[in-house]
């Protein structure tokens, strides 16, 4: 009867399944809990961020809307006298026209 083992051995065995069995759910376990909470957070920094781009973009439309535009300058007449052209100095000769 070799391939029988004693009670203890069978006991023993069982235990340490049941003991990998345990680890093994336990790791299964914190592994879910783990790729939930990295679903959450991602849920919330984009709801955050998506929140924050929509409150800058209306206060950038409400602050456009409520501050009014500088005004444009429009072009006036006025009638200034024109300044005779300056004449040449005495004793320089005058300048000769362009061929």
């Amino acid at each position: 009867m070799a391939g029988r083992r004693p009670t203890n051995a069978r006991e023993q065995r069982a235990r340490v399944e049941q003991e990998r069995l345990r680890l093994h759910t336990a790791r299964r376990d914190w592994h879910t809990g783990t790729v939930r909470r990295r679903v959450r957070d991602n849920t919330i920094a984009v709801v955050a961020g998506s929140l924050i781009v929509i409150a800058a973009v209306v206060s950038q439309v409400v602050h456009a809307q409520v501050t009014a535009p500088a005004p444009k300058p429009t072009p006036t007449v006025t009638s200034t006298p024109t300044a005779p052209a300056p004449s040449a100095a005495p004793g320089t000769p005058a300048p000769s026209p362009a061929p």
